[in-house]
């Protein structure tokens, strides 16, 4: 099978979505019996000196009952950027791996990468074809950020329904605990943190979301289940393995069991 050849009125370079339709293909549909109904909850993304930073949860829920406790909501969309998920988890998994062949299409046609603005963009025109299912409560809500080569800096991109972009200067969180997961990125956060400090707030800004919001899984150490972290700098994208966000976790936890024994001594 040879590849398909379009006059110039109809070719669709490096749009792949254009691509499937003008073969006669079409890109999956869903409909209520496909999905199972979970939804993926929180995920947040700050910018450290050298990039940025992206964690998600691990839990899904459907309703009041937890779906499954292994979901994982952050992606790498190419070498120099990631996605991360909220909403309804069938249809946001769909368009992650959607937009990550979107870019690896566009790249083999025009020979170089989209920036990323463009690929923010590109972003935005999925989130907004799936305003019909969001309609019907099927409600996808990424989150997008990427180390811009041509700034040398990291960058965030947040989203509504709606397929609206918009930029975030420092950090951003979405999904049911979300606003937790924000304050405690905005009280912890400052300019030219490390990979380091970075990684520990972005850690507890989930532990936090866990302790508020039932729907945001916090760690699970019984089972060994611990939320996604990635960096993505000017070395690529990069996840964190469990063992050092076992780590991170376990300090935090000795941190509070610490504070919690000093405020009983002082009562005493």
């Amino acid at each position: 099978m040879g590849l398909p050849l379009f006059d110039p009125v109809s070719d669709p370079g490096p749009d792949f979505a254009a691509l499937v339709q003008r073969t006669g293909h079409s890109l999956p549909a869903f409909s209520e019996n496909d999905l199972n109904l979970a939804h993926a909850t929180t995920v947040v993304a700050l910018r450290y000196g050298d990039g940025v930073i992206m964690a998600g949860d691990r839990r899904a829920t459907a309703g009041n009952v937890i779906a499954h406790r292994t979901v994982e909501k952050v992606f790498p969309a190419d070498r120099y950027s990631a996605i991360a998920i909220s909403g309804s988890a069938a249809m946001a998994a769909e368009m992650v791996r959607l937009f990550q062949v979107q870019l690896e299409h566009y790249e083999k046609v025009e020979g170089i990468a989209l920036s990323l603005e463009g690929k923010a963009n590109q972003l935005a025109q999925m989130v907004r074809s799936n305003l019909p299912m969001a309609m019907q409560g099927f409600v996808v809500v990424p989150l997008y950020c990427g180390y811009d080569v041509l700034r040398g800096m990291g960058r965030i991109f947040d989203y509504d329904a709606a397929g609206g972009r918009y930029e975030d200067a420092d950090f951003s969180a979405t999904g049911s605990g979300g606003t937790y997961a924000r304050t405690t990125v905005r009280l912890g956060y400052r300019e030219g943190l490390t990979r380091d400090e970075a990684v520990e707030l972005a850690i507890l800004s989930l532990y936090e979301a866990a302790d508020a919001d039932s729907a945001t899984g916090g760690p699970d150490s019984v089972r060994g289940i611990y939320p996604v972290v990635a960096t993505v700098s000017a070395q690529g994208y990069e996840q964190l393995d469990d063992e050092e966000v076992a780590t991170r976790f376990d300090a935090i936890i000795e941190r509070r069991r610490g504070a919690k024994g000093n405020a009983e001594g002082t009562l005493r």
